[in-house]
């Protein structure tokens, strides 16, 4: 009897854990949804040098050195492009967790993204003492950690699409 309630708890826990991270994956979702709805349907980030803008200021405020040479020599001359696969990437990533389909493959190239901005903004210096690399990141890390939850977990296996739609694809 006793490994029944055991077994019980367990069942429960799991459904728990497995409703929270959905939630999560939902939530993420919503952010890169509205950041990336603003950048598709507005032109003031594609066309109008909004990421022209932030690369600038990413470079005037501090990206990790090694990112310098990135940023100045592929991402600025080739910023309207760079710009619309922002703007599509966000948007693609928020619908995907949203609705639960291709929940791994988006999640990887948000965690990419994310450490792609960590790396770009984030520096804050090279005598800093370590505790403030990790002080500096939180803007993107806690990003990074949420999309390597879903990467690693089930963050698909409830409220999601696939859940309802037997024929979605399935990773």
């Amino acid at each position: 009897m006793g490994e029944a309630i055991a077994s019980k708890r367990g069942a429960k826990t799991r459904d728990r854990n497995t409703i929270a991270l959905a939630t999560l994956r939902i939530s993420v979702g919503a952010l890169f949804l509205i950041f990336g709805e603003y950048k598709v349907f507005g032109a003031g980030f594609t066309r109008g040098g909004g990421l022209q803008f932030w690369i600038n200021r990413f470079l005037a405020e501090g990206a990790y050195p090694f990112m310098v040479p990135v940023l100045e020599k592929l991402v600025l001359p080739h910023a309207t492009a760079i710009a619309f696969l922002v703007a599509y990437g966000e948007l693609a990533i928020g619908i995907a967790l949203v609705l639960g389909i291709l929940v791994r493959p988006a999640s990887v190239f948000g965690a990419v993204y994310m450490l792609t901005l960590l790396f770009s903004s984030n520096y804050p210096g090279a005598h800093a003492p370590v505790w403030e690399y990790f002080g500096a990141s939180l803007d993107h890390s806690v990003l990074v950690l949420c999309f390597a939850a879903f990467v690693f977990g089930e963050a698909d296996q409830a409220l999601s699409v696939r859940c309802y739609l037997p024929w979605v694809v399935r990773q």
